[in-house]
């Protein structure tokens, strides 16, 4: 299924007005643009950043263009799956760091939280009816495809989606990549026309918008009041909220300039060790920018600008073979080479598949060789078989496993090399393959920050054969699904600190 079947009012916009890159817009309904009407409005539930932001840019750009103010109206509604005081804590940090660059921006930043379910029913109708034309962000992961669908069908003015998600568009992939290396050789052939569309850093530079003072309705803002100053005088009690108190906040700030310093961390003190220490558990070098990524803390292009600079990096050094290997096509060092093709090719490759299929987190999406291996061995005796329950408060028998789901419960991430062997335990202790996958999306999706995420898919499924091949010898349980163990994993990695730190008498536990 297409991802505009998701709406089929929904098309690229083919007289898309010249603020971005077209093939990074589409309407989501026949409406049109109302130029009598007040303000513009952009709807910002994906890319919550004011900066590196596409949709922000395209905003702006309707703006200008039709002489209005800009209204950025961020809500957070709190009905969503999985729900929690982790997942709001850190949005709300987003949105705080939001309204301190938006105090200084010609434009009205209006967050809002919903404190009860259907306590924000008609809030975003009442905003867009006096909206000459509604721009919002483009993903097409989690329940944020259905809803903009059904946002655009009751609006009577246009709302246009914008592709904020990779370095390439979504739409210049016109089919779905089955292996890294396929999506590899295409990004190698048409990405270099792409790098220099970029969205801009400082987005409200030398812009001069009307003021945006007074415009919302005072039934607007009585029923729905702005949450600006409660957010930014961190007077926001989670507590009153009907969420998940027991899945805690954690350690790691949420927010473009938490963001920004996580991913200026890693330019300078990680990335130089990418390739030797991503193993080392203790003194880690991976990028731990998945979770600014996720909520649109962090922009793509902007972690990417920042290694181009890094290695003071020009498009002049794009190698001219699109061969599909991983190394030597963007002509960096090979640290950041490395890192890159976890930036792009796999981020961008989950979101390929994200954007045509809608059952991308459905068992029956694997590749039919992978079901028909797992359902050969559904029967196959399994020597340890653990509840949900067991799992999910990590107590099994392997304490390297334990360890890794007490890091996802505490800190919600966990090691990207053990992320791997979590799922493949995960497999090899359900009752069937089918009940593996359930168990695995919903233990990440509850705990990861990083997780209802086209890569958190991705990770989950590739470990029961999505975009592998198959392998031997063939196996009990696992059958040609790639294979790992808790043995070959102590023998490749120092666990000594790891399992210090979240073992069983850790405060982990």
């Amino acid at each position: 299924m297409s991802h505009n079947a998701r709406n089929p009012a929904a098309h690229v916009a083919l007289d898309a007005s010249p603020h971005i890159p077209h093939q990074r817009l589409a309407y989501a309904n026949n409406a049109a643009i109302l130029a009598d009407r007040d303000y513009v409005l952009y709807w910002m539930i994906a890319a919550r950043r004011p900066r590196w932001n596409f949709a922000l840019d395209h905003a702006i750009g309707r703006a200008r263009e039709l002489g209005k103010p800009l209204v950025v109206f961020e809500p957070l509604r709190v009905g969503y799956p999985w729900a929690s005081d982790r997942l709001h804590r850190f949005v709300v940090d987003g949105m705080q760091a939001n309204a301190r660059v938006f105090d200084d921006a010609p434009a009205l930043y209006y967050p809002w939280l919903e404190s009860e379910e259907g306590e924000g029913q008609g809030l975003l109708e009442a905003m867009a009816k006096r909206a000459a034309v509604v721009v919002t962000d483009d993903w097409p992961c989690f329940f944020l495809p259905r809803m903009v669908a059904a946002a655009a069908d009751a609006l009577d003015v246009r709302v246009e989606t914008v592709d904020s998600c990779g370095l390439l568009p979504l739409r210049c992939a016109d089919k779905i990549y089955k292996r890294a290396v396929d999506l590899r050789r295409h990004l190698q052939s048409v990405l270099h026309d792409h790098l220099l569309d970029r969205p801009r850093a400082e987005p409200f530079d030398g812009v001069d918008l009307p003021s945006p003072d007074g415009l919302l309705p005072d039934h607007v803002t009585a029923r729905w009041p702005s949450w600006r100053q409660r957010i930014l005088d961190d007077a926001v009690d989670l507590a009153t909220f009907p969420i998940d108190h027991l899945v805690r906040p954690i350690d790691t700030r949420g927010g473009c300039a938490a963001g920004a310093e996580q991913l200026a961390d890693f330019i300078y003190e990680r990335l130089p060790r990418y390739l030797d220490d991503r193993l080392d558990l203790e003194h880690r070098a991976t990028s731990e920018l998945s979770g600014h990524l996720h909520f649109g803390h962090l922009g793509a292009h902007q972690v990417f600008d920042a290694v181009a600079a890094r290695e003071d990096w020009s498009p002049g050094r794009l190698g001219e073979r699109a061969n599909g290997a991983r190394e030597g096509w963007w002509g960096m060092s090979a640290e950041a080479e490395s890192f890159l093709d976890q930036l792009v090719t796999w981020r961008e490759l989950g979101h390929n598949l994200c954007h045509h299929r809608t059952d991308y987190a459905d068992y029956d999406s694997l590749p039919g060789w992978a079901r028909q291996s797992l359902a050969e061995h559904s029967g196959d005796e399994r020597p340890d078989l653990y509840d949900l329950e067991t799992l999910e408060h990590a107590r099994t028998h392997d304490e390297i496993w334990n360890a890794a789901q007490r890091e996802l419960l505490v800190d919600g991430r966990i090691h990207n090399y053990l992320r791997m062997l979590w799922a493949k335990k995960i497999l090899e202790w359900s009752p069937s393959p089918r009940a593996a996958a359930e168990r695995m999306i919903h233990l990440n999706d509850k705990y990861a920050i990083d997780g209802r995420d086209p890569n958190s898919y991705s990770g989950i499924f590739w470990c029961l054969g999505r975009y592998d091949r198959a392998w031997g010898p063939e196996r009990p349980i696992f059958g040609k699904i790639r294979y790992m163990s808790s043995d070959s994993t102590r023998r490749k990695t120092k666990l000594g600190p790891y399992l210090e730190t979240y073992g069983p008498l850790s405060t982990a536990g």
